[in-house]
């Protein structure tokens, strides 16, 4: 049995006060130990959206009619909503999964030794971006599935998972100014790789939006556009983003960069050779619900891999501590005459 220390009122009131600093001078978790709970924050983000792909193409999103509450008199699931609001309704206590996911990250950050502000500071900015996007969901369902909405949704999410893997990077780096690993004109390709990847996934939420997935089984609007001109554009954009990743991996190998960068521009390129794989198949095969979730979850690998490429490019060593110099000599007093 371990034994539980007794606190004063004046402790309690602190740790109600403020918890965080409270928590920190009582625990001290190993380097381990925090980077797994930056990693929880990026898995439960990933699987926020596989999820919520999931409530879409079981045409569960109406499930629950109405936000905050799942009825306007129950705010859990009812037997009579059946598997669709069972779905939906998982899919919103999901979220306070990935709300604890992200607690656990800023917790772990605040209380390792010494404290780093900047992980602190990235871990309350998942904790805002998850309360943005959990009022955006209740106004998708609150404006019946509009697919400009739901794009959004997606995008915010993406978002969330960039600063969760810049967290995770972060972790085993220092706080030191950033130092070029690369010339310019290799950073400025990776930059237009990256962006070109967020086109290539803003345009995918396009397609989903013009698509037959409505995510209800009523009659959803979807984005007046025609489906095989954007689909077509979408899958120009992945040969782009390809080509642009072949060619940074070439540029890579002929200015000799460190191995780091050339792993993570191959590993980008093993992505997007499987996600080109599925999308091609689903648009053949009349995007089976299947397919379309696997190609959502890519979606998110694509993403990650390509911040981590952009992360490689850089090394932020830890600060050193100073190293006090020898102690000036004091002029001995002249003898008196």
């Amino acid at each position: 049995m371990v034994r539980v220390p007794k606190l004063t009122r004046a402790e309690v009131a602190q740790a109600v006060r403020n918890p965080l600093p409270y928590i920190a001078e009582r625990w001290t978790p190993t380097d381990r130990v925090v980077r797994r709970a930056a990693l929880s924050a990026v898995v439960m983000s990933v699987l926020i959206v596989v999820t919520g792909g999931a409530v879409r193409l079981t045409g569960s999103g109406l499930g629950c009619p109405t936000w905050p509450k799942c009825t306007e008199d129950s705010l859990t699931a009812t037997s009579e909503m059946g598997l669709h609001g069972a779905i939906e309704f998982g899919n919103r206590l999901l979220t306070y999964v990935l709300c604890a996911a992200v607690g656990w990250a800023i917790i772990a950050a605040r209380s390792a030794k010494p404290w780093r502000r900047s992980l602190t500071r990235l871990g309350w900015a998942q904790f805002w971006v998850v309360m943005g996007n959990a009022v955006l969901g209740g106004i998708v369902v609150l404006v019946g599935l509009n697919p400009y909405t739901v794009a959004a949704h997606f995008l915010l999410t993406t978002t969330l998972i960039t600063v969760a893997v810049v967290m995770w990077q972060r972790i085993g780096e220092g706080d030191e100014a950033p130092r070029p690993l690369v010339g310019k004109a290799v950073s400025q390709l990776t930059w237009l790789l990256a962006v070109a990847a967020g086109l290539l996934i803003a345009v995918g939420t396009v397609v989903t939006g013009a698509g037959r997935h409505a995510g209800d089984s009523s009659d959803v609007p979807r984005i007046p556009i025609d489906w095989t001109m954007v689909s077509q554009l979408h899958a120009d954009l992945a040969w782009v983003v390809v080509a642009l990743t072949v060619a940074l991996w070439f540029a890579l190998k002929a200015v000799n960069a460190p191995a780091g960068p050339r792993r993570r521009t191959r590993d980008l390129f093993l992505v997007l050779l499987g996600q080109g794989v599925i999308g091609y198949v689903q648009y053949f095969t009349d995007t089976p619900e299947l397919l379309v979730g696997l190609h959502m979850f890519g979606s998110c690998l694509v993403w990650i891999a390509v911040v981590r490429v952009l992360l490689a490019l850089r090394e932020r060593p830890a600060a050193e501590p100073a190293v006090p110099g020898p102690a000036a000599q004091k002029p001995e007093p002249a003898a008196a005459g």
